[in-house]
């Protein structure tokens, strides 16, 4: 229908034939038009109804928005190429913006190199991962948009481990194995909690309050040696009932 023109009407000489082919081509433009209008909004249908033939409603649409679509493509490269990313904001919500962007680069026709993008993406990072970008660069095979979206996924969850800036995060640490700073990871120390009863500790016993000299059998100022009690019962044993000494009177 839009282009090959309408068969012409000839009312004296026309033939069957001629006849099943111009009703064919009206049905067929008929259709055609109707899809064209269906894919517009109410405002343009309203102006657009009653153009007549299916051709003639296309080239009217392409005179006035071919122009605009050229215009709209170099904006969409002007967007693409002018977008950095900022450490403000999340790098992966970034990416997903520049990957909206390449996506409706591709939907007005414009194929760019895969392989092109992700390199400009890489260079777009923020400034705070330019180690990440000097890695990426350095990689000898070629990444995917989507290997790249991975990656930066992967890069960005470990940032948010260790904090902004470098700084440690604040994970619970356990309290029985710290390793005191200034030790390597081959040499290990462990601070010991405290009131707990380690490896290779002595067990020490908590003496009792005793007074020096003073006697276990009967407490008196005097070790236990030399208590009378004591040697009384040694007598007693021996077959002296009075401490080894005799009755006399």
């Amino acid at each position: 229908m839009l282009s090959t023109p309408r068969p012409p009407e000839d009312d004296e000489n026309e033939t069957l034939e001629t006849s099943r082919r111009r009703i064919k081509w009206d049905n067929d433009d008929y259709i055609c038009r109707g899809h064209i209008l269906n894919g517009m909004c109410d405002s343009l249908f309203d102006v657009y109804q009653n153009v007549e033939y299916a051709k003639t409603l296309w080239e009217s649409l392409e005179s006035k928005y071919m122009t605009e679509d050229a215009s709209s493509k170099k904006f969409l490269i002007s967007n693409f190429n002018s977008y950095k990313m900022v450490d403000s904001r999340p790098v992966m919500e970034q990416f997903h913006e520049i990957q909206r962007l390449y996506d409706q680069l591709l939907i007005h026709n414009m194929h760019v190199n895969e392989t092109f993008v992700v390199g400009s993406i890489i260079d777009k990072l923020p400034p705070s991962w330019k180690e990440v970008k000097n890695s990426l660069k350095r990689k000898k095979e070629d990444l995917s948009m989507e290997q790249l979206g991975r990656r930066l996924q992967i890069e960005e969850g470990i940032k948010l481990r260790e904090g902004d800036n470098g700084k440690k995060s604040d994970l619970p640490i356990s309290s029985i194995n710290i390793m005191e700073e200034g030790q390597s990871s081959g040499t290990k120390k462990y601070k010991k909690r405290p009131g707990k009863f380690t490896k290779g500790s002595k067990f020490q016993k908590k003496p009792k309050d005793k007074k020096v000299g003073s006697c276990w059998e009967c407490g008196g100022p005097h070790f236990k040696k030399d208590c009378p009690k004591v040697k009384k019962k040694k007598a007693q044993l021996n077959g002296y009932p009075n401490g080894g000494q005799d009755n006399q009177g």
